[in-house]
C-alpha cells in the first residue's frame, strides 16, 4: 500500500498508485525555501499543497493588507481578541527569522511562486486560522484559556533569539517530537486543535488535491501526523470527523444558560435584598455591584493606558454591561477609544512590528485592542468579586432582626 522514503525534512509516500511528497519546513528557514523551489522544479508535480489558509496567503502575499485594517469593524464581528492573538504569533515568527532575514511563511510563498511560474495548481489546504483559534479558545476550561492567554503574552514580550542553526535544527525529529510533547503536557487541549487536528484537515486536503504527483509544503511538525492520516485515507480506514473539527464550537445550551443565570441571580438576590432586608441593604448590594465593576474594569483600561474618556465609559457601563450578555464591556470602551483615538495609517503600516511593551501603548490599534482585551478581563473578574459580596451582605443579614421583621411582613401580604 504505501512505500515510503524518508528523510529529516522529506517524506515520500506511494499511496493506491499516487506518489505524495510531503516537504517538511520551518516557517523562517532560509534553507526550507530552497529546498521548496528545488524539489518542486525536479518534480515538476501535478499539484503543490501549502499549509495556508485564503487569508494567511493573501497577507503573506500582499503584507500591506494591514494598512486596510478597520479596527471597528474587526471589533463589531467579535474578532478582537483573535486579531491580537494571530499579531502576537507573528511577531514571534518575525522575531525567530530576524537573524535569518528570512519573513515567516516565506518557503510557502516560494512555493506558490514557482508553481505559478510551472503552470501547476496550487491548493491551501490549512484551515482558516479563524476557526484553528475559535476552537482552540472555546474547547479550553477556564484554567485552559488562563495559560493559554499567559502564553500568548510571554511571547508578545519575549526578546528570545534563534539562530540559523536553532531554526535548521527544528526540523529535525528528535527536536520536535520535544516540543510536541512540551506542549501537550502544559496545554492539551491546545495541541489538539493546533497539530491533531490540523494533521487531519491537511491531510484530507492534501489527498484531495487534483493529480497523481503532490507535493506538500508544511511546518516539519505536522510531518508525521499528516503521514498517518494519509495511511488511514488510502486504506479507508476511518478518522475524525472532518465536518466537527471545521466548524467553530458553538456554545452549549448549560453555557448559554449560565450566561443568563449569573445576571439573573445577581438582580434577584439585588431585589430580594430590598424587599427582606430593608432599603439600606438593597442600596449596599447595589453599590457592591456598581463599585467592583466599575473599578475594575476602570482601572484595567488605565493600566491599558485608555483615554480618561474612555476609563469613565469602562466605569459606567461595565456594572451595566455584566448584566448584559449580548454586549460586553470590552467593546463599549475600544469602540469608544478607537472614536477618541482615531487610528493612524502609521499605525496599521507597523502593526506587526510593534508587538512589544512599548510598541502596544504606542500603536494606536494595539492599544484599542488591549484595552478591549483588558476591561473584559476587569469587568468579568468584577462579577465574581462582586456576587461574592452580594451573597455575603444577603446571608449575614438573614441575621440581622430587621431581616426577620421584614420576612413577617411579606407573609402577612401574601396572607
Amino acid at each position: 500500500m504505501s512505500e515510503g522514503m524518508e528523510t529529516s525534512t522529506q517524506r515520500i509516500l506511494n499511496l493506491n498508485g499516487r506518489t505524495i511528497t510531503l516537504i517538511g519546513t520551518a516557517h523562517v528557514s532560509a534553507e526550507s525555501m530552497k529546498e521548496v523551489e528545488a524539489v518542486i522544479r525536479e518534480t515538476k508535480p501535478d499539484c503543490v499543497a501549502v499549509e495556508l489558509d485564503e487569508k494567511r496567503a493573501d497577507s503573506i502575499k500582499n503584507p500591506e493588507k494591514y494598512s486596510q485594517l478597520d479596527i471597528v469593524k474587526v471589533l463589531k464581528n467579535n474578532q478582537g481578541f483573535l486579531l491580537m492573538a494571530n499579531l502576537v504569533l507573528s511577531s514571534f515568527q518575525r522575531r525567530m527569522g530576524q537573524n535569518t532575514g528570512v519573513k515567516p511563511g516565506a518557503e510557502m510563498l516560494k512555493g506558490m511562486e514557482v508553481a505559478e511560474e510551472l503552470g501547476i495548481p496550487v491548493v491551501l489546504a490549512d484551515r482558516p486560522i479563524q476557526t484553528t483559534f475559535k476552537r482552540a479558545w472555546g474547547k479550553n476550561t477556564l484554567w485552559g484559556k488562563c495559560k493559554l492567554l499567559a502564553a500568548l503574552i510571554s511571547s508578545a514580550f519575549s526578546k528570545e533569539e534563534m539562530s540559523e542553526e536553532d531554526i535548521e535544527g527544528i526540523k529535525e525529529k528528535s527536536e520536535m517530537d520535544s516540543m510536541m510533547n512540551e506542549l501537550a503536557d502544559y496545554m492539551p487541549v491546545v495541541k489538539q486543535v493546533l497539530i491533531d487536528e490540523r494533521n487531519l484537515y491537511l491531510a484530507n486536503k492534501i489527498w484531495a488535491a487534483p493529480g497523481n504527483s503532490v507535493i506538500a509544503v508544511l511546518g516539519a511538525g505536522h510531518l508525521d501526523g499528516v503521514v498517518e492520516n494519509l495511511e488511514k485515507l488510502a486504506a479507508n480506514q476511518p478518522t475524525d470527523d472532518m465536518e466537527e473539527i471545521s466548524a467553530t464550537p458553538k456554545k452549549s445550551f448549560g453555557s448559554k444558560l449560565i450566561g443568563w443565570l449569573i445576571p439573573a441571580a445577581i438582580v434577584g438576590l439585588i431585589v430580594a435584598g430590598f424587599i427582606y432586608g430593608g432599603t439600606q441593604l438593597g442600596k449596599d448590594m447595589v453599590l457592591s455591584w456598581v463599585l467592583w465593576n466599575g473599578c475594575c474594569a476602570a482601572l484595567l483600561t488605565a493600566l491599558a493606558a485608555g483615554h480618561p474618556v474612555t476609563v469613565i465609559v469602562a466605569f459606567v457601563s461595565a456594572p451595566i454591561t455584566s448584566l448584559c450578555p449580548f454586549i460586553g464591556c470590552g467593546f463599549v470602551t475600544a469602540i469608544v477609544q478607537a472614536v477618541i483615538c482615531k487610528p493612524k495609517v502609521a499605525d496599521m503600516e507597523t502593526l506587526q512590528d510593534d508587538i512589544s511593551f512599548k510598541g502596544i501603548y504606542k500603536n494606536r490599534i494595539l492599544r484599542i485592542l488591549l484595552i478591549f482585551i483588558l476591561s473584559s478581563l476587569g469587568s468579568s473578574l468584577a462579577t465574581f468579586i462582586s456576587g461574592a459580596d452580594i451573597i455575603g451582605k444577603f446571608v449575614g443579614a438573614e441575621k440581622q432582626p430587621l431581616f426577620d421583621n421584614s420576612l413577617e411582613a411579606a407573609a402577612g401580604m401574601l396572607e
